[in-house]
């Protein structure tokens, strides 16, 4: 049953972006997880083919194009079997920082490079001594003049190596309430003082350039605020439904990619003669499967038509990110059982999909913080 009302127009888009993605990223992806890196080149190809912030308006290069854009493109880039190119923490969850809150010399400056593929953004909230508690960060941003002063390090940055721009989440050491210290800026690469340090090697998510990045002095304009000072924490919580909303998507979407391959597996493999598919043990762990996918969808398709109507479905997109982030898990494992032992094998997709979907669980904010969020919704 079709909930999110997909127009002609979307479903063309989405034709259309597979088949890019068959061409220009799928047959990489090999390549990319051994590199540890996809090359900016593959970002200016998704950008130029109008797949990188498909809602920026016009006037900054983009298409004006409603959320569903957003979710379909998530969706297809799951079956690119690949991370690195990770269309949707640089689509929805970083750039739209820059569209609310930026002014509009910012929004000049940087959204056509976001839309062209020509600027790569990150994020950087998470500290080695503090990750989902922002107000707790000890990134310091002190004003000199003009000029803001950033010390600090962060780490676990996704497009740490690639990126060209990080808004970087940093307090005032001045202020004493931690919430009211918070602020964010924008620091380009190159700004003297701002570099990186390792690139970090995971258990999963191979192709994503992830990276720690350190701060010494590094100077940067005033105006390279988005919004007010001290409105830092605030707007990361206000965005955060959004970015947990798209984890969701992702989640959704990587258990209905593992679903048909095992439906498939199960229907050509043989033994003694008999389709796997036959067997009344495989047909229930299938059926299980498929029921939990199905809730899942639901789950998701509901906050997103809430979150689209702009409604306060915080709730909701806990639900649905801790629901799916952990049924995720679980099917990976199940569809390891499923294949036996070429479950064990590296050129199996399956594999790379069991070590990627472990993080899910965590970034964005852990399965505890997400049933916290739950149980406050209900005056617990």
């Amino acid at each position: 049953m079709e909930m999110l009302g997909y127009t002609h127009a979307h479903h063309e888009y989405r034709e259309r972006l597979r088949l890019f993605l068959e061409k220009e990223v799928t047959p990489n992806a090999n390549q990319w997880e051994k590199d540890h890196i996809v090359p900016k080149s593959a970002w200016r190809k998704m950008g130029a083919a109008g797949f990188l912030c498909t809602w920026a308006d016009k006037a900054y290069g983009g298409q004006g194009l409603d959320f569903l854009y957003s979710v379909i493109t998530a969706e297809e880039m799951m079956r690119t079997q690949q991370t690195g190119l990770v269309a949707m923490l640089h689509s929805d969850i970083v750039a739209p920082y820059i569209d609310s809150f930026g002014s509009e010399e910012i929004k000049k400056k940087y959204l056509p490079g976001c839309v062209s593929g020509d600027c790569i953004t990150a994020v950087a909230m998470t500290e080695p001594g503090a990750g989902s508690d922002v107000a707790s960060i000890e990134t310091t941003a002190v004003e000199d003049g003009d000029e803001i002063v950033i010390n600090g390090s962060k780490t676990f940055i996704s497009n740490g190596i690639n990126c060209d721009m990080v808004i970087i989440a940093a307090r005032d050491p001045a202020v004493e309430n931690k919430h009211a210290a918070v602020s964010l800026y924008i620091v380009d690469d190159g700004t003297p003082g701002f570099t990186r340090g390792r690139h970090l090697e995971k258990m999963g998510m191979h192709s994503q350039d992830t990276a720690e990045l350190f701060f010494s002095d590094c100077r940067i304009p005033k105006t390279n605020i988005l919004g007010k000072k001290g409105d830092g924490f605030m707007i990361l919580m206000q965005k955060l439904q959004q970015e947990r909303l798209m984890s969701a998507i992702g989640s959704v979407a990587g258990m209905e990619l593992t679903l048909e391959g095992c439906v498939a597996y199960a229907k050509e493999t043989e033994i003694n003669g008999k389709p796997l598919s036959k067997l009344q043990s495989i047909k229930f762990t299938l059926a299980e499967m498929a029921t939990d996918t199905r809730m899942n969808r639901a789950l998701l398709d509901a906050a997103i038509v809430g979150h689209m109507a702009g409604e306060n479905v915080i709730a909701e997109t806990m639900m649905a990110k801790y629901a799916s982030s952990e049924a995720g898990n679980l099917m990976a494992d199940r569809a390891l059982d499923l294949f036996g032992e070429y479950g064990m094998l590296e050129d199996n997709e399956l594999v790379r999909s069991f070590r990627d979907v472990r993080i899910t669980t965590i970034f964005a904010g852990t399965t505890e913080i997400m049933k916290t969020i739950i149980a406050q919704s209900m005056g617990l």
